[in-house]
């Protein structure tokens, strides 16, 4: 009788665990998420508020100042004049800031992938640490008015590569420089744990050190994001093809069209603010998968 008392235990306990998995499992309500997410949509939606108010009363001061002081257009055109080339002029700025996208966003992409694999180096390896670390210093006080021609004169001119190497550089320092911090960050709780599992260096980097610094790795992602539009923008000015924002803006300019230029300046604006959005939303859904799937 005795004998069959612990095997009792064990079944129940493990009923019990099944239970309480199945529960966990039961816990991730589809409606539940997608009301959650429906509230943290219009929470950002109220925090926005103030900034489109002062944004909107700001353009009218500016059409008021412009229109009182007859202010000349080639020193600041006014917003009706700016939106209206903006409106009559969308194919051209679309398609110039598609262009500047696309480099900005491969240069992104190769310059984030660059920047976790030496942020992983140098959180590994010391040695990797104090080659990196220096480099990337140095690279993040590089202007891009330096690189830019430097890059020109390496490539064809009608090649993407020196753009898309500018915002490389660009955009590696700030997505390093973040995520080696949070890989470096270890909570001595977790290394002790990890150290009596006698745990391996790379079981340490993928089960605490990579969750731990994914905080830090988006923060530099949302930097990297807006200034890898600026880079891009910024590097066509230096040669090249003249089918981005930057060389638009030059010609508008240099054809005294001052509300054309402010328009694909707004193309920049937009597009800056699409690529840091989408750095938004990768982030709350890798997040959110994060805490559903630690419950």
């Amino acid at each position: 009788m005795t004998t069959v008392q612990p095997d009792a235990d064990a079944s129940n306990s493990e009923a019990q665990a099944s239970r309480t998995q199945i529960s966990g499992v039961a816990s991730v309500d589809p409606v539940a998420t997608g009301a959650s997410m429906l509230r943290r949509s219009r929470s950002v939606l109220a925090s926005a508020w103030p900034a489109v108010i002062f944004g909107l009363f700001a353009l009218l001061c500016w059409q008021g100042l412009v229109r009182a002081f007859h202010i000349a257009t080639f020193v600041l055109p006014a917003p009706s004049d700016i939106f209206a080339a903006f409106a009559t002029n969308f194919g051209r700025v679309a398609t110039a800031a598609e262009n500047t996208g696309a480099n900005a966003l491969v240069g992104l992409l190769i310059g984030t992938v660059l920047a976790v694999l030496a942020a992983s180096l140098s959180a590994r390896l010391r040695i990797a640490d104090e080659l990196i670390t220096p480099l990337a210093a140095a690279a993040a006080t590089m202007p891009i008015a330096v690189l830019a021609p430097i890059f020109n004169t390496m490539f064809d001119s009608t090649s993407t590569l020196p753009r898309r190497l500018v915002v490389t550089v660009a955009t590696f320092v700030p997505i390093f420089v973040n995520t080696v911090r949070g890989l470096k960050q270890i909570s001595p709780v977790h290394a002790e744990l990890m150290a009596s599992y006698a745990a391996s260096g790379m079981a340490v980097l993928r089960h605490v050190r990579i969750p731990g610094a994914l905080p830090f790795f988006f923060t530099g992602i949302r930097l990297a994001a807006s200034l890898s539009v600026i880079s891009a923008v910024v590097a066509e000015y230096f040669g090249g093809l003249q089918q981005g924002l930057g060389p638009k803006i030059t010609s508008a300019v240099a054809a005294s069209d001052y509300a054309l230029a402010w328009a694909y300046v707004i193309g920049a604006i937009v597009l800056g603010l699409i690529f840091y959005l989408l750095a938004l939303a990768i982030e709350s859904l890798a997040m959110r998968s994060r805490q559903v799937a630690g419950r």
